[in-house]
């Protein structure tokens, strides 16, 4: 039994409240028998006699893709005798949720059953019903009306119907609700898509939204665009017998005809030729509409062209709308960038409001068009910056190869994926892969800066841990809302894993953030994931903030390190350990001999074939060979005042076995000299020393435990001390310093 209603929840009066007022109406908009609404639920949509036409047009079509776009079609034919849609519908429901009476005769709703006794949210697809049963209870408890929401229904054949509802304590308070349904119909429609269409800078993507939101029109919808616009060009007026066209997008997605024009094919210059001059008349881009297939084909003349333009062999019309953008400064008139076409069958003509509609969504979209056109060749620098970004070649102690692959090649539209390799100060190498969050100029541009970011403190001398820490910090910088999310864009959760490889030492130094694990295939053929601590992607502030791992293993040379993106081993239908798996699997079966682009290339072919990619692919392939012993020497020397001298006897029958000229080996003596001097005068011991021959270059490092940077600096005439380092300074190629785990290094490299 319900409880007593409060005051409250009495009665309301005309003027209680407006929506006092509004479900009042309602309820005399409501049939007052329950026989109506169950009714309804039997009946066609229409008393008129359209029922049976209904039914046998059903028939005629049998084998369409979608019954749902025929009742669309259908009910914009709906009108009363003014001329308006009837968009109203309206829903009582009891304090269980359940249909007492209902009203729901207006074209739209066509599909829509609610007999009484049903739940409500038998009308509502699967996921919506948790929502909207809690907004209906909350009414009920609260009698505060919820307004206007957008809503999904569904009718008897699948589809959905779009509906703003809004939701009332109905006039009486034990009745429960009323439930107020207004179908917006093609002008809902219409906002969104034109809110949808723009979302993308990619001009395939556009086309195909484009297309998908005209079948609420028709059966069949085609974009053809100007060729120019592909190629990011400016589009420029032509005489209509030379514009090129291009299908962009087809919808619905289903088999076509043999000869049909599907989205990639050029049109024939003579249909080109046709559509652009059927749309520019006088001079002037209109719409127009051919209303059956014998002028269609009157109009085609060529059998060949019909196949080409026409879908299928049936009765057809056609609504033709182009694509029109105001032209630059000082160019005359419009320019048209393509033409869209609507397909549907002569029985259902095209009215003015429809066209009206029509345009108006095209018109929206013709720019988006252009403005797809204007960043595609933006996007192509995008994409070859970040191909460049990809290693060249390795060097003499490390092989690398790299696959990068979009997730559509021929669009314009490229991600944050990246991959490097470059060498570092010491005859080591550093290799980093990332993954910023995201796709587009915002992501390919902080892609880009976190890449150079990332090179230019490893080659400053900085270990991993502390270059993800400072590009954690740019990440952050980033997001802010002047650079970031005044963009639309955000980096956060962008994720990067770095490693350095000595091949003196034959060990990997790594540090990773967020990052998917590595992969070390060791020359024996086992492989295992190089797992780290975890730690969150970069940008992550609000997680207690931990330092950065830095993990060390060993490398022996012939091993092979595998860096990748989550592209290569994501699968829906399996974990992300299940495809790390088939990679340690793959990997393991690339031999020591192999070319290894080549088996890069096939690892990627058989991990993430071209057509099945859901984001995109990068892969790093590294063979680690290493530096030979009788090409490097190190020693481990007290800090004395004789050091200098020591590492000089130490390191001059080396340099004579390296076959060192005497110039060259007293460079080197000379350097080494003044590097030991200045550990051992400003940093503590002990002083460790490493010679490396690589060819014509020779590599000089001396380290310590202390932590002063040594500077150049102007010294004056009189100066006792100070010119150690501008005598390494004239006589290398370069010279800089690197921070150990118990000090700094100076290294110095010549050449021999």
């Amino acid at each position: 039994m319900d409880p007593k209603p409060s005051p409250s929840s009495s009665p309301p009066s005309p003027s209680s409240s407006p929506f006092d007022m509004v479900s009042g109406a309602l309820a005399s908009y409501l049939p007052r028998s329950g026989a109506a609404g169950a009714e309804h639920a039997r009946r066609p949509a229409s008393a008129d006699g359209e029922g049976d036409g209904r039914e046998s047009d059903r028939q005629e079509s049998e084998g369409r893709e979608s019954e749902g776009r025929e009742s669309n079609r259908e009910e914009s034919d709906r009108e009363e005798s003014d001329g308006r849609e009837q968009i109203l519908g309206a829903v009582n429901l009891d304090r269980e949720l359940r249909i007492t009476r209902c009203n729901l005769d207006a074209a739209p709703f066509a599909g829509v059953s609610a007999p009484v006794g049903s739940a409500f949210t038998d009308l509502l697809p699967p996921g919506d019903v948790p929502t909207v049963t809690q907004r209906l209870r909350r009414v009920l408890d609260t009698r505060e009306a919820h307004v206007a929401r957008v809503q999904r229904l569904r009718r008897d054949d699948g589809t959905e119907l779009v509906v703003s509802m809004s939701i009332l304590p109905a006039a009486s308070p034990q009745e429960g609700l009323t439930v107020s349904l207004i179908a917006m119909a093609k002008r809902l429609h219409l906002y969104a898509s034109a809110t949808a269409i723009g979302t993308s800078l990619d001009v395939g993507e556009t086309a195909q939204s484009l297309a998908q939101s005209l079948l609420a029109w028709g059966d069949v919808a085609a974009v053809d665009l100007d060729y120019a616009v592909w190629t990011g060009e400016a589009v420029t007026e032509q005489a209509h017998e030379r514009i090129r066209l291009r299908r962009a997008a087809l919808a619905p997605d289903r088999a076509w005809p043999e000869g049909y024009l599907t989205p990639g094919d050029n049109l024939p210059r003579e249909a080109s030729g046709l559509l652009a001059g059927a749309v520019m008349r006088d001079d002037v881009p209109q719409a127009i509409v051919i209303p059956d297939r014998g002028t269609i084909e009157r109009a085609l003349e060529d059998p060949q062209l019909v196949r080409a333009l026409v879908p299928g062999e049936r009765p057809v019309s056609v609504a033709c709308i182009p694509l029109v953008v105001e032209g630059p400064h000082g160019t005359p008139g419009p320019i048209v960038l393509g033409v869209t076409e609507v397909w549907r069958r002569p029985e259902h003509p095209f009215r003015d409001g429809e066209l009206l509609d029509l345009q108006e969504l095209v018109a929206k979209t013709a720019r988006h068009v252009d403005l797809a056109r204007q960043h595609q060749r933006e996007h192509a620098q995008v994409l070859a910056l970040q191909r460049r970004l990809l290693p060249r070649a390795g060097s003499d102690t490390i092989e690398v190869a790299s696959v990068y692959q979009p997730t559509t090649p021929d669009s314009a539209g490229v991600g944050g994926d990246w991959v490097n390799s470059f060498p570092l100060p010491g005859d080591r190498t550093a290799l980093v892969v990332g993954d910023v969050v995201g796709h587009g100029l915002g992501a390919a541009a902080a892609m880009g800066q976190l890449s150079m970011e990332a090179r230019a403190l490893l080659s400053a001398g900085l270990g991993p841990g502390e270059v993800l820490a400072r590009l954690d910090e740019t990440v952050t910088l980033l997001d802010d809302t002047d650079a970031g999310l005044a963009a639309g864009y955000s980096a956060l959760g962008s994720t990067c894993c770095i490693a350095v490889y000595d091949p003196v030492d034959h060990r990997v130094v790594l540090s990773n953030a967020g990052h998917l694990p590595p992969v070390l295939v060791r020359p024996d053929g086992s492989a295992k994931t190089i797992a780290t601590q975890p730690h969150p992607a970069l940008g992550a502030e609000f997680v207690v903030r931990e330092p950065f791992e830095v993990h060390q293993f060993a490398a022996p040379p012939g091993s092979l390190l595998v860096l990748y993106t989550d592209g290569l081993v994501e699968d829906p239908a399996a974990s992300i350990d299940d495809g790390i798996g088939r990679l340690t699997d793959v990997v393991r079966e690339v031999h020591p001999w192999d070319d290894l682009q080549q088996a890069a290339r096939r690892v990627v072919a058989r991990l993430a074939p071209q057509g099945r990619l859901r984001d995109d692919v990068t892969l790093l392939l590294a063979r680690m060979a290493g530096r030979r012993g009788r090409d490097t020497a190190a020693w481990r020397l007290p800090a004395r005042e004789d050091t200098a001298a020591r590492a000089r006897a130490l390191a001059a029958p080396l340099l004579r076995q390296w076959q060192l000229g005497g110039p060259a080996r007293d460079s080197v003596l000379l350097v080494l000299s003044e590097l030991v001097t200045n550990a051992v005068r400003f940093g503590t011991g002990p002083v460790t020393v490493r010679l490396v021959s690589a060819g014509d270059r020779l590599s000089c490092e001396v380290g310590d435990t202390g932590s002063g940077r040594p500077r150049l600096r102007r010294g004056e005439l009189l100066d006792d001390g100070g010119r150690g380092l501008h005598v390494v300074h004239k006589l290398t190629t370069r010279w800089g310093v690197r921070w150990t785990d118990t000090g700094k290094a100076v290294w110095a490299e010549l050449e021999v």
